[in-house]
């Protein structure tokens, strides 16, 4: 195993392979799902408003499933968690190909289903964040984190649009669910074919009431987050990140490629497909070396530099153009994610993982619902043109005011991530 390029590594382990397996059908799934339902959306008579109702509904569901999420992650077996959120998502999907085949599909049943998507991701994230360092050692954690990397904008943004865009084009957005329902049941098979892994927790307060035990364990994380300056600024950065950039994106762009270029589903899923290869291109990056030994000044500028591109797309009408201003924001969005999600493993003690985890995903994405129900209705009444150029450039003095706030320079130098465990686990 340690003559494997570094990047692959993880794929000596056989129970990551069937995790692997099961994640790429998943957000292969997701990726279609993106496409089918803004033209869904669209053939029932919908614009950015309706657009944003659905993607608040997801947003909504997310955000107020993740804390419960990552303390379930630090109590039950995470793989059950995981087959849990696909039979949901199967089950969410099965139901709308049903309605969207016999003609009897309505706006508010892609509401419900959006929102019961939110909700598994925000069982998922924590579970996933979890499961990873029981799976593998700590030196291939970045190396799966830039693997995730690579396959969540391929799969979800590049070869998941791509086919949907397809059958979109053949048989309209049902037989496009049709197929994510068929994607989700082999990724159900995948996951039931994995064997459970223990938990790590202190049951020292085990035989307390179980609403007390909850309240603790969250109290716990949230003790850890505010007391740990990098994952604290971090979040906050990401708070602001997630409002001015989050609902241009998921609300704006399609529309934005349908009025100023003329595209259909196809130019959407183009543009999707070149937001995916840079994310990709940008894990394969960071995941093939090692962590740069500034990995907290590198991570937050990636984000906060890597998002002034997106201001150009309210400017153009040429279609390679927005394809390639969302390929940077992809490349440097993801090679930053790569980096956090291996700094998480690495600097969070085991025990408090899933609740950090989840932590993550509540405070960095607590205003992405207000994103998505904002982006549309702002679209409408200032112009695609001004709001895409605030949402490429206000995330560079987030990053710097994080950067700066929380002397990050100086914690990555007295912190370097060259140990084998977390290093914090002192904290």
């Amino acid at each position: 195993m340690a003559q494997l390029p570094r990047a692959v590594r993880p794929f000596a382990t056989g129970q990551y392979r069937l995790l692997f397996g099961a994640l790429t059908l998943s957000l292969f799934g997701g990726g279609m799902w993106l496409v089918a339902l803004v033209w869904q959306v669209i053939e029932l008579g919908g614009g950015p408003l309706q657009l944003s109702i659905t993607a608040t509904a997801t947003s909504i569901g997310m955000v107020g499933a993740t804390l419960i999420g990552g303390v379930v992650a630090d109590r039950v077996p995470q793989r059950l968690i995981l087959v849990g959120i696909e039979g949901i998502k199967l089950v969410s999907m099965a139901s709308i190909a049903v309605l969207a085949l016999t003609g009897s599909l309505e706006l508010w049943h892609l509401v419900v289903a959006a929102a019961l998507l939110g909700i598994g991701e925000g069982f998922f994230y924590p579970a996933y964040s979890a499961i990873l360092p029981s799976l593998l050692p700590a030196d291939d954690l970045l190396a799966a984190n830039g693997i995730e990397g690579v396959l969540r904008p391929a799969a979800m943004q590049a070869a998941g649009p791509a086919l949907a865009a397809g059958l979109i084009a053949v048989g309209g957005p049902p037989l496009a669910f049709v197929v994510i329902v068929v994607v989700h049941v082999l990724a159900l098979v995948g996951l039931s074919l994995m064997r459970s892994v223990p938990v790590v927790r202190d049951r020292s307060a085990d035989a307390a009431h179980p609403l007390v035990s909850v309240y603790r364990d969250m109290r716990e994380g949230v003790v850890y987050m505010v007391r740990t300056p990098w994952l604290f600024a971090t979040l906050l950065f990401a708070f602001g990140w997630v409002l001015v950039l989050l609902g241009p994106i998921e609300v704006l762009l399609p529309f934005a490629v349908r009025d100023q270029t003329g595209g259909g589903a196809g130019s959407f899923a183009l543009v999707l497909a070149a937001f995916g290869i840079g994310g990709a291109i940008g894990s394969i990056v960071v995941a093939s070396r090692r962590l740069p030994r500034r990995y907290l000044t590198v991570m937050v500028l990636s984000w906060g530099i890597g998002s002034v591109p997106l201001g150009i797309i309210g400017f153009t009408t040429e279609l390679w153009v927005m394809a390639a201003a969302v390929f940077i924001v992809g490349f440097t969005g993801s090679a930053g994610q790569v980096i956090w999600g291996t700094l998480l493993q690495r600097r969070v003690p085991r025990h408090l993982l899933g609740r950090v985890s989840s932590l993550d995903f509540f405070v960095s994405l607590a205003l992405m619902p207000v994103s998505m129900a904002l982006a549309g209705p702002v679209g409408e009444a200032v112009g695609l043109m001004p709001t895409f150029l605030v949402a490429g450039i206000v995330p560079v003095f987030f990053a710097v005011a994080a950067l700066l706030i929380a002397r990050m320079p100086r914690d990555e130098i007295a912190h370097p991530l060259d140990a084998t465990g977390p290093v914090d686990e002192v904290a």
